[in-house]
């Protein structure tokens, strides 16, 4: 099973986590990553982000990253949520969530989305810092990160 969502409402990381395994006996693993807005950024101390996205294309986009996880590893869930709109320091801006039989599955596809999530989602990033706003550009770290699983190297 697969959910996706992107909304402005603010999420509780430890209920989408239950809600995650449901109690279902088949899951054996389930890993999960909720990334955060920090407070520094490039040498840059932020106050706050905004995040745009095109309707329709964003959810589309996610859905294809999970389904390219599943193909991958075995899963029993997916669950991605992404929040847009303005956020505050510390506010969770994303949660991923990949439940399977094993730890391992569940690991390399939990990290495999946010690899591609970071580089492949239409997401576009706007810091507000003590200095202005500016919009983040992509970083070669993510891209490298992304690329390691071009080869299918790490999937079974």
């Amino acid at each position: 099973m697969i959910s996706i969502q992107v909304q402005t409402a603010p999420f509780d990381p430890g209920q989408l986590t239950n809600d995650a395994h449901a109690g279902d006996p088949a899951i054996g693993a389930l890993v999960c990553f909720t990334g955060y807005v920090r407070d520094l950024s490039q040498q840059q101390t932020v106050e706050g982000l905004f995040l745009e996205h095109f309707p329709g294309m964003t959810e589309k986009s996610l859905q294809g990253i999970a389904e390219e996880a599943a193909r991958r590893w075995p899963l029993q869930r997916v669950h991605v949520l992404h929040r847009v709109g303005q956020l505050g320091l510390a506010e969770p801006i994303v949660f991923v969530a990949a439940a399977s039989m094993h730890r391992e599955d569940a690991f390399q596809a939990c990290a495999f989305i946010m690899d591609y999530l970071k580089t492949r989602a239409p997401f576009w990033k706007k810091e507000q810092t003590t200095t202005g706003s500016h919009w983040v550009e992509g970083r070669t770290s993510d891209l490298e990160a992304a690329d390691r699983w071009a080869d299918d190297k790490d999937a079974p």
